[in-house]
């Protein structure tokens, strides 16, 4: 194939991930003065983003006035066990409230409170209620901003394109090879500065809230560039995802049910969280369901209920509980609102929540409970990135949103997701584009190398085999769900990776027939290297975290060890082969230590 039928673009800063990360660098970068282009893997408006419905972390300050950014570093800090890169958790929580601000400059519309301030509700983790929100659908309204903003700048956008590998010139990236999924025909983007914003790896397992898009091309971008990942062994299980029925299992539930008061339930009745309280969140918990009953109606004592722990601290505890036999009819338990609330205010508040329970499982969760269980939700580790360049070890590539590690450490507090896709998306664009500002001329980029990939990508048209990619990919989430899921234990994690190896081997006999256009079994094909490297990652970095901590639970280390405290475990290739290390924390300042010895 030679090089001129590829569909060819260049541009400065080339963003691949449409979702809030990438339109908000698209945003920064453009504003920088440089050409920009944005790749979406489907429509513009569709992306995972639009799945988040809780709201955005920031410390505005406007429901508690004793908020401030360093208690918001302080809940990130202790929720992500202290394995956060504290300057990323700095910047974060320093900048948050400042992004929203900007958003609803851009138009976004937030509920309010009486005095017409943006209203922020409580979500686990967070000493105060700081959370930013729409309702229940905040991630769609926070889309709809950034589009629409990003659209008005006159950002070049390319819909339903799927990036297979990163082009290189020398040891810097230099763009992207993919195709279109609409035509199959391949296309080649050449760019000075590549920023990768593809969110994060939930169709790994079988039970996911994530969306089809969420297969880990970006993670496994960056691995085969030469970048490294971190924390790839903590991965977020929320505890709330829908169990019935069961073509419907893993959908979100969100935090904001507990949020606005919420409990959780055994079969027994129980209001089981008071049994799993951790130690170090006792001093601040209500400690009884009364007095948790009391904190709703008092938010001045500023003390949680344990329905509004940390996410890997519920989602043990329901798994314990269903373990026990204590579960609900379908394996999960209750999740009470409709007692705890009336009828017209869950409605107005959570009006997504209740037409997906109305329509998809029949249940009016003004009237009865909802049944909930751990759904794999969100990658809290990605590629390593600077803190505050966000680049990567790669020369002219940068990563932001849930693609980047770092900021969440062990464990990700809600609604901090959409305001780490806000303030790190502004920080890719701006210094994407100063580096592509620096260059002079574009790069280069060898056809040679680009016919490779085409071969490459249409491998799966040529094999000879019977193995269905669909069946292939459903078997692949089966072990993983399996084998490193919630709980984790060694022999078991040994064997899925037995079986991905068995799986690689078996990768040639996937056959795919018809044509390139819009052919969904090709795609799935071509999911497949990625998503095999991926869970090997993850499952690597999981072998070598010998504790539990965070979002990695282990059978047979139940508990956290001092020894890993201090260290993230790195993942890298070495010669084609997905090794891992374990590297000391970046140590941190002593003022922001002191935030951390305070009590609260």
């Amino acid at each position: 194939m030679p090089p001129e039928q590829y569909e060819t673009y260049e541009h400065d800063v080339l963003i691949i991930g449409a979702g809030g990360a990438g339109l908000r660098a698209a945003i920064e970068a453009k504003a920088q003065g440089v050409s920009v282009g944005l790749i979406s893997k489907s429509l513009l408006g569709k992306a995972h983003t639009v799945m988040a419905e809780g709201g955005i972390a920031a410390a505005l300050g406007n429901v508690y006035s004793d908020d401030s950014w360093r208690v918001h570093f302080r809940d990130t800090m202790r929720g992500g066990k202290m394995l956060n890169n504290w300057r990323m958790a700095q910047f974060h929580a320093q900048e948050a409230p400042d992004r929203v601000l900007e958003l609803e400059r851009w138009g976004a519309v937030f509920d309010r409170t009486k005095d017409g301030l943006i209203l922020q509700r409580d979500f686990g983790g967070h000493r105060y209620a700081r959370l930013a929100h729409v309702g229940d659908r905040t991630g769609l309204e926070m889309l709809r901003t950034l589009q629409q903003h990003a659209v008005a700048q006159g950002i070049e956008v390319y819909m339903e394109c799927t990036v297979t590998r990163l082009l290189k010139d020398g040891d810097r990236v230099c763009g992207a090879f993919g195709y279109r999924r609409s035509t199959g025909q391949f296309i080649v983007f050449r760019a000075k500065a590549v920023i990768l914003a593809t969110g994060g790896i939930g169709k790994l397992w079988k039970f996911t809230s994530n969306s089809w898009e969420c297969t880990g091309n970006g993670v496994m971008l960056a691995l085969d560039a030469g970048a490294d990942l971190i924390d790839m062994e903590s991965y977020q299980f929320h505890p709330t995802g829908m169990v019935w029925p069961p073509s419907v299992r893993g959908t979100l539930v969100t935090e904001g049910v507990r949020g606005d008061g919420g409990t959780l339930r055994n079969s027994k009745g129980e209001r089981f969280m008071f049994r799993y309280i951790p130690e170090f969140f006792k001093a601040e918990t209500a400690d009884n369901e009364a007095e948790a009953d009391r904190w709703y109606t008092d938010k001045k004592q500023n003390r949680r209920t344990p329905d509004l722990l940390p996410r890997d601290e519920v989602a043990r505890a329901i798994n314990a509980e269903v373990k026990a036999g204590r579960g609900s009819p379908h394996g999960g338990v209750f999740l009470d609102i409709a007692s705890r609330r009336p009828a017209d205010y869950i409605v107005r508040r959570l009006p997504s929540m209740y037409h997906q329970f109305k329509e998809l499982a029949g249940v009016d969760i003004t009237k009865e409970p909802m049944e909930v269980g751990p759904t794999a939700h969100y990658m809290n580790g990605g590629i390593r990135v600077n803190a505050e360049t966000t680049a990567t070890a790669v020369p002219g590539l940068y990563a932001a949103g849930e693609v980047a590690g770092g900021l969440h450490g062990g464990n990700r507090l809600g609604g901090n997701a959409l305001s780490d896709l806000l303030v790190f998306g502004r920080r890719a664009g701006q210094h994407a584009a100063l580096y592509a500002k620096s260059l002079f001329g574009m790069p280069t980029v060898e056809a040679t190398r680009l016919d490779a990939f085409a071969r490459e990508a249409l491998i799966p048209f040529q094999g000879e085999g019977t193995e269905n990619p669909h069946a292939f990919q459903a078997e692949l989430q089966e072990t993983m769900q399996a084998l490193v899921g919630i709980i984790r234990k060694e022999t078991e994690m040994r064997e899925a990776i037995a079986r991905i190896e068995q799986y690689r081997q078996r990768l040639p006999q996937i056959r795919v027939d018809e044509g390139r256009a819009y052919n969904p079994g090709w795609h799935t094909a071509l999911d497949l290297r990625t998503m095999l490297t991926v869970a090997e990652c993850v499952t690597r970095a999981a072998l070598e975290r010998k504790e539990s901590r965070g979002g990695h639970a282990r059978d047979d280390y139940p508990s956290a060890d001092p020894r890993f405290g201090s260290v993230n475990v790195v993942v890298c290739k070495r010669d084609g082969a997905v090794v891992t290390s374990l590297e000391p924390i970046l140590e941190m300042p002593e003022d922001l230590r002191q935030l951390l010895r305070e009590k609260g």
